[in-house]
């Protein structure tokens, strides 16, 4: 029996992150979270968890770039897949995938199959890790360590949705739409402030310091470790209710509307808070429209605002004049 993940709902403490990482999944287009934070946090633990919690999805059979089949309509022969048949759909989990520090901007992007070349005479696309992403979580462990063009790819991916590749004369078009997560420890180097201000969340995360927590993180950490399949089914309801709430909360996203006078204080707290451009006060939005659908409502309020507000802002502020927003 293949040994089951940590759940979600089972980690200690560390609700600003928990939630983060819900609303990067419930909105792909806040372009990711970046958790930054010393080693030993949960934060691969959660980010794993929660891709066991997300709903299963419609994929066609057979397509390395996971494509639905209302976008295989659309992609197909774009891409070079066979439709002489009506193309067969089966149920899917979100998959993770793990960017290595050391990967390359082919390995990234995806380039030309060298051995169809060199044995066919083919000119054939080889998807890269962006396609291998679609739909589910790309997942890059000291993000801080990339190569800056590297992050840059995967950035633009995650807001346009789209990866565009030119190759050998060869010009590829695909989905990559995908929930960003980034992690990094601040004391191996940070990022450009470029960088940093295109993840749409930013939030940081620190060892428990009250007793009781600690002592509650040990026994389920040696709960987990003694028995994988016990613990994981002593938790499997809390995490089916999170499922569920999740699911909802994606099916409720479109009908979420943030109205004029909210718009206008967002407008106001970042010409405040002093972040540069325009991409904070978007984000801000989407992060509050998430929070809304989150709590099972259809209209943004103030209190999605603060919220969204401590996600959003402090990673992006030249200077900190609102305590309120700063505070985590």
């Amino acid at each position: 029996m293949e040994r089951p993940v940590y759940p979600f709902a089972a980690i200690v403490g560390q609700d600003q992150m928990r939630l983060g990482l819900i609303l990067a999944v419930i909105c792909p287009e806040l372009s990711g979270i970046l958790i930054r934070g010393e080693k030993g946090t949960a934060k691969s633990t959660a980010v794993r968890g929660l891709a066991a919690l997300l709903p299963e999805r419609d994929e066609v059979v057979g397509n390395p770039y996971h494509l639905s089949p209302d976008e295989f309509a659309v992609y197909a022969d774009g891409l070079g897949l066979d439709t002489a048949a009506p193309p067969s759909v089966e149920r899917r989990r979100v998959q993770i995938v793990d960017l290595p520090v050391g990967a390359t901007e082919d390995r990234v992007t995806g380039s030309l199959d060298v051995q169809a070349a060199l044995t066919q005479g083919s000119r054939r696309f080889e998807p890269g890790l962006l396609a291998a992403a679609h739909r589910g979580i790309l997942y890059v462990d000291e993000v801080n360590l990339l190569d800056n063009h590297v992050v840059d790819l995967l950035l633009d991916s995650a807001a346009m949705g789209v990866s565009t590749v030119e190759r050998e004369g060869l010009s590829v078009t695909h989905p990559a739409r995908f929930s960003l997560v980034g992690t990094m420890n601040p004391e191996e180097g940070e990022l450009r402030p470029q960088l940093l201000d295109r993840f749409g969340l930013c939030v940081t995360v620190s060892a428990e310091t009250d007793t009781a927590s600690r002592i509650e993180v040990i026994r389920r950490r040696l709960a987990y470790e003694d028995d994988p399949v016990a613990f994981a089914a002593s938790w499997q309801a809390a995490g089916d209710e999170l499922a569920a709430r999740i699911d909802r909360a994606m099916r409720l996203l479109p009908g979420v509307r943030a109205d004029d006078d909210a718009l206008g204080r967002v407008a106001a707290t970042c010409i405040e808070a002093g972040v540069d451009g325009h991409r904070a006060d978007i984000m801000m939005v989407r992060a509050a429209r998430a929070l809304a659908a989150w709590d099972g409502r259809t209209r943004v309020s103030d209190t999605d605002l603060d919220r969204a507000g401590r996600l959003v802002l402090p990673h992006r502020m030249r200077r900190l004049p609102l305590e309120g927003i700063a505070q985590t």
